[in-house]
């Protein structure tokens, strides 16, 4: 395509003037597929079309660019900003996306408050309230809540608090609050308390160890050993936190650090947080791109997760970073290049952490792609169907004595499970035991429902795969055949793991790949297939419980369940909730007949 420049390519390419600017990549079907900047559109864009020292992610592309188009514009930093609002809004398939939306932890104090709470929130608003992390993998979140609330006493509750005192909770009485909700502690008071967290949370780690090994001692005097115990804990607990601190760091320092890796098909981003001196999380993102421009991430990560840090460390200069995020977030963050000191160390730390995940990555991708879509490939290939059985089908039955007979249906799509087309039968058409006329009933009802409007039904499978040998595959070709379908189907039988599409069993090496997907498959559909059996059992056993409740019949059984869901919380109802489905009397006698079992 583009490498065999055509005539207008070639001239459009000698007409791009040589501004800061965005150029814009599209296919065939004029869809945008890549969207970059450039200090100088002419030299970039001419790198584009000369294979020397591309990567094979960048020849991928550009064998797919048919045209391309530029946007002028004053400054680099401006080139940055457009670049990112057109990923955002185009979502580009070669750029670097921020694909995972996950929000970061953090904790938040509003000194605006009269009595303040700390509180879980994973976005920053500029509300003036206190922000403490992002908190990520290396540091467990609900570990810091509970150090808090095991050193210093301030409300865990939601209460809104008024002029109006209220009963203090258990932890007052436990210690464990000052209780202002009862009118216990002044605002003055309390807010001394809030002043320690905020300390411990800025890195003051003394406060709480000192607090903590004095509970200790006393709980230990006071011969309360389980509670002396759960300090002892927290003290542990405190000390892998310590052991985070940074030598030579100053304990004020919030940073964050961003290194990139390629290996030419995949980028990974690794970050790093430092908060008040202090390793408090660290995370890598894969980036299934061609762009090796870091701040086109940057930027993208710090509008899913406000930048609470005050530098930012990197391997290279960006000379246009440090306006950008000014103009996008507001406020200056200094971007620096460390040559030297413990600074360039952690710039390091974070690089060797993204290339190990960068390495490990790749082997996980390679398995996972063995096991499912080059499993699929090899399953076509040793059984010779017509076609990739991109999505396989695969059902099972399941009864307790010939009761409750019921069928699964379960679907793989390149090798992998797609739940939200799992669907369910029950057997209407077969008495007794009969599991191969249960197949032919199931199948024959699935294949005559090719046109529903329901996508699953509507999907047309390339391979179905039945448990069983020769018996159920003959049955279920005859549903077939009524159905005048024309799907290959197998059975796989579980004595010898045999694959069946006639008569003829065909035996795969067990350390097949194919075998493996097959088997993961069928397994898959007994499993389904046993808790749909399960649970219509347990359904009929609690419903015939309900039964013997004194004006309970169907109607008000259907009533409870659809209301409630489950028995677990129809036991647990109290009568408020049961007065919500019931008569008065009726909510009474169910309260009590449960209460009473309980009793029991």
């Amino acid at each position: 395509m583009c490498y065999n420049l055509n005539v207008n390519l070639s001239d459009k390419l000698k007409d791009v003037p040589t501004n800061p600017g965005v150029y814009i990549m599209y296919d065939a079907h004029g869809e945008i597929i890549y969207v970059g900047k450039a200090k100088n559109l002419k030299n970039r864009l001419r790198q584009y079309f000369h294979k020397a020292n591309q990567t094979v992610k960048v020849m991928a592309m550009m064998e797919k660019v048919c045209d391309f188009s530029y946007i002028i514009v004053n400054t680099e930093v401006d080139a940055l900003l457009t670049e990112n609002n057109l990923i955002k809004e185009h979502k580009p398939r070669y750029n670097i996306l921020l694909k995972d939306d996950k929000a970061y932890p953090f904790l938040r104090i509003d000194l605006k408050e009269r009595f303040p709470q700390i509180t879980l929130v994973r976005s920053l608003k500029e509300d003036g309230a206190k922000y403490f992390g992002p908190y990520m993998l290396s540091v467990n979140i609900s570990d810091v809540f509970d150090l808090i609330h095991a050193a210093f006493k301030i409300r865990s509750c939601r209460q809104a608090l008024d002029s109006k005192p209220m009963r203090p909770c258990l932890n007052y009485h436990m210690g464990r609050c000052l209780a202002p909700c009862g009118g216990k502690v002044s605002e003055q008071e309390y807010m001394a308390e809030i002043q320690k967290v905020i300390s411990f949370l800025k890195g003051n780690d003394s406060e709480v160890e000192k607090l903590l090994k004095e509970k200790m001692y006393r709980f230990s005097a006071e011969n309360n050993f389980e509670a002396a115990l759960q300090c002892r804990k927290k003290l542990e607990l405190l000390d892998k936190l310590v052991r985070k601190q940074i030598t030579n760091m100053p304990s004020d320092k919030n940073i964050d650090i961003f290194v990139m890796r390629s290996d030419g098909m995949k980028t990974a981003v690794g970050l790093l947080i430092i908060r008040g001196g202090k390793t408090v999380g660290a995370d890598n993102f894969i980036c299934d791109s061609c762009d090796e421009d870091l701040s086109s991430f940057i930027l993208q990560f710090y509008q899913k997760n406000l930048p609470v840090c005050d530098e930012i460390l990197l391997e290279e200069e960006n000379a246009c970073l440090e306006e950008a995020l000014f103009k996008a977030v507001g406020r200056k963050i200094l971007c620096l290049v460390p040559q030297k000191g413990i600074r360039k160390q952690l710039v390091e730390l974070a690089a060797t952490n993204v290339t190990d995940y960068l390495s490990k990555y790749g082997d996980r991708e390679k398995r996972r792609y063995e096991q499912t879509k080059g499993a699929v490939v090899q399953l076509m290939n040793v059984l010779n169907l017509p076609k990739l059985p991109e999505r396989i089908e695969a059902y099972d039955i399941s009864h307790l004595s010939g009761t409750n007979k019921v069928a699964s249906m379960v679907v793989f799509v390149d090798g992998e499970p797609k739940r939200s087309h799992y669907r369910k039968f029950k057997i209407k058409t077969v008495d007794g035991i009969d599991d191969f006329r249960s197949m032919e009933e199931t199948l024959y009802r699935r294949l005559m429902r090719l046109s529903d409007k329901d996508e699953s039904f509507s999907s047309v499978p390339d391979l179905i795969l039945i448990d069983g040998g020769k018996g159920q595959l003959s049955f279920a070709k005859s549903a077939m055949a009524k159905a005048n379908a024309d799907i290959p189907i197998l059975s796989l039988a579980k004595r010898e793991e045999e694959v069946f599409l006639d008569t003829t069993p065909i035996v795969l090496d067990k350390s097949s790949k194919a075998l493996q997907l097959l088997q993961r498959v069928r397994d898959e559909a007994h499993r389904f297939a046993i808790t749909y059996n399960r649970n219509l059992r347990n359904k009929q056993s609690v419903q015939s419980e309900l039964y013997n409740i004194p004006s309970i019949g169907k109607a008000r059984v259907e009533a409870l369940f659809k209301h409630f869901k489950s028995i677990k919380k129809i036991k647990e109802a109290d009568l408020i909730e049961l007065r919500k489905v019931l008569p008065e009397n009726t909510a009474k006698e169910v309260y009590k007949y449960f209460r009473e079992k309980e009793a029991d």
